[in-house]
């Protein structure tokens, strides 16, 4: 990706670029806070847990390395470890020191946390249904799928020493 250097003019956002770009920042917005808040009436809980436990109910034996945990939601490893600490708190995951790395963890999705998801899905299910799919044609609906596919691989490059949250 090539950035403008001290001496080059920026290669400023046109007209359109700044109205897709802005649609995009306040639609993003919108919906975090819509989900959010949705979860945390129905569930107590803020997005980013309830998106942990779906990671950790499809992971086998409904168990991840943290490390692995991190990389799967795109976040750092402290901010995951503040997480894991409150679900561990509600008794919805448990921590499992790793036998093969004497510094590295598990996290575990207890049956409680198992429950708690299942009661919780359906309202989050019906909450992303009605503010996102019931508003798009299923052709926008692959358009946008294909979009954030190509911007989400453009961001997370693999090369060593890349900056990326779940290494930081």
């Amino acid at each position: 990706m090539k950035t403008a250097s001290a001496d080059e003019e920026p290669r400023w956002l046109s007209d359109e670029e700044q109205r897709t770009w802005l649609a995009y920042v306040h639609a993003a917005t919108l919906l975090e806070d819509h989900l959010d808040r949705q979860l945390q009436r129905d569930a107590g809980m803020p997005h980013l847990y309830y998106h942990l436990l779906v990671v950790l109910s499809a992971a086998p034996e409904r168990r991840l390395r943290m490390t692995e945990l991190a990389m799967r939601t795109k976040i750092t490893r402290s901010r995951l470890s503040h997480a894991v600490a409150r679900l561990e708190k509600n008794g919805w995951v448990r921590r499992e020191d790793c036998p093969s790395d004497k510094r590295g963890q598990f996290t575990v999705l207890t049956d409680g946390g198992l429950e708690m998801l299942s009661k919780s899905a359906p309202g989050h299910v019906a909450a992303v249904r009605q503010a996102l799919f019931d508003r798009l044609s299923s052709e926008q609906q692959k358009a946008l799928g294909e979009i954030m596919g190509i911007i989400a691989e453009g961001l997370q490059p693999t090369e060593a020493g890349a900056d990326l949250p779940w290494l930081r």
